[in-house]
């Protein structure tokens, strides 16, 4: 079946930077559309940004500029870039595989002086 693993997670300061990987399985990944998404903390969850397998990007605007979304095929991986995060940044964020709808378990992401 579907799985798809997030991590990277953690507890940085403003104008920090970090990388969220989702590891894929139980899908041809090379073919697969993955969305990044996250939920702050008593909002609900909102869209950030999507890969397709052709190589397109699409990010939401408060992240456009400071976000980037990568991914190895060859590692079923897609990354997510985050760079000068603010702290409303902070969130659970996830990934998911579009046609199966099947999102992971999600990792915090804190961005905190």
């Amino acid at each position: 079946q579907v799985q798809l693993v997030e991590s990277g997670g953690d507890l940085v300061q403003p104008g920090g930077s970090l990388r969220l990987s989702c590891v894929g399985s139980g899908f041809t990944f090379d073919e697969a559309i993955i969305a990044w998404s996250r939920q702050p903390p008593g909002k609900a969850r909102e869209w950030v940004g999507t890969s397709w397998p052709g190589g397109a990007m699409m990010y939401t605007p408060s992240v456009k500029g400071r976000f980037t979304i990568s991914r190895d095929n060859a590692k079923n991986t897609v990354y997510l870039q985050m760079d000068s995060l603010k702290p409303e940044d902070t969130a659970v964020y996830y990934c998911q595989e579009r046609d199966s709808k099947t999102s992971g378990q999600g990792t915090q992401v804190t961005v905190s002086s």
